[in-house]
């Protein structure tokens, strides 16, 4: 009997220690089954803001300083932004317009203009913003002898910019300028008295967003 004992005891010790050894073997596998294994993608750079853009476009402005004048000039625009945010942008604007729509102008007048302003800018749906802005420089009246040279010039304008790509997009926009010029016969008793004219003008451009 007590040989029987000494077995049945030394059974059980065995059997207790089988199952320590498992459980202790078993408790790293559980451990690595509860951390979430890391990532091999790294995630994505964050995309760089583009900070500049450069215009180049087909423009035409009215020729209210031009006495006897029935038609507007054709010509090229170039405009330069520095954005800062999505919201706000510095833009200078240069203009030179020197081809008649037709032979109804007297001479022939040359209009350029070199201005600089702010830029509001909004999404109005996806690809498409819309663009607010106020610009003041000057403005210069060839061909016709007028006074001064240059006169001091500003205005306000506006419209839509749509984006083709990243890069690339096209702009429409229109504005408003004024400017002061004496008429052609105007007299020195007149002390060459300038009048405030104010010329609408049109343009659609090409945009390179870098």
């Amino acid at each position: 009997m007590h040989g029987f004992e000494e077995s049945f005891h030394l059974k059980s010790t065995l059997f207790v220690a089988i199952l320590a050894v498992g459980a202790a073997a078993l408790m790293p596998l559980a451990a690595a089954s509860q951390v979430a294994p890391e990532s091999q993608t790294p995630p994505p750079a964050p995309v760089p803001m583009l900070k500049y853009e450069v215009m180049v476009g087909y423009a035409y402005s009215t020729l209210n300083q031009v006495n006897q004048s029935r038609y507007g000039l054709q010509g090229v625009q170039v405009a330069v932004s520095r954005d800062w945010g999505k919201h706000f942008a510095l833009t200078a604007v240069g203009d030179e317009y020197r081809w008649g729509t037709s032979q109804g102008n007297p001479g022939k007048p040359v209009i350029d203009s070199l201005l600089i302003g702010p830029d509001f800018r909004a999404n109005i749906y996806g690809p498409v913003d819309g663009f607010f802005r106020g610009l003041i420089g000057a403005e210069h009246t060839g061909g016709e002898s007028e006074t001064p040279d240059w006169s001091f010039a500003g205005g306000i304008g506006g419209g839509l910019q749509i984006a083709a790509s990243r890069h690339i997009a096209v702009r429409i926009s229109g504005d408003r300028i004024g400017a002061s010029f004496s008429v052609a016969n105007n007299t020195s008793s007149l002390a060459y008295s300038p009048h405030l004219t104010w010329n609408t003008r049109a343009n659609v451009g090409v945009v390179y967003r870098f």
